[in-house]
């Protein structure tokens, strides 16, 4: 069995909810990552994507300079353990819908699992596994 904590994402960038949509998109872009965990001190309280800050935010007229995160904020998060199996993960993210899950050990975050990183772990010929593994181009 192939856990989660084998291939997940330990560069995290976390937020307050009360942060703006202007701030997550300059960390996202200085990072090179496509989205943020929002905690409320050691609790995960959402994830806000790119696509989130475009679709959400941008896309509904609001001012990306007072626009809070905890505003567009996905909520119902999915965690999953360090020692989940990597085909129970991407069984939840079938069922939620979800492309990220925080992976937590006693409710305090240390790590991040993604589609891609499942592909490149499960799947390493297939085209979202190579676009995975490949540097940034922005």
């Amino acid at each position: 069995m192939t856990t989660v904590g084998e291939f997940m994402t330990t560069r995290l960038v976390t937020m307050n909810g009360s942060d703006t949509l202007t701030a997550a998109a300059q960390e996202m872009r200085d990072s090179a990552i496509g989205d943020v965990v929002v905690t409320d001190g050691d609790n995960v309280v959402g994830i806000v994507t790119d696509r989130d800050i475009t679709v959400r935010g941008v896309a509904e007229n609001l001012d990306p300079n007072t626009t809070k995160l905890d505003q567009i904020t996905s909520k119902d998060v999915v965690t999953v353990s360090q020692y989940d199996d990597a085909v129970a993960a991407t069984d939840l993210m079938r069922t939620y819908g979800v492309r990220r899950l925080p992976v937590t050990e006693d409710g305090r975050l240390i790590g991040l699992v993604s589609m891609g990183d499942l592909a490149v772990e499960r799947e390493p010929q297939s085209v979202l596994a190579d676009v995975s593994a490949d540097d940034p181009n922005n």
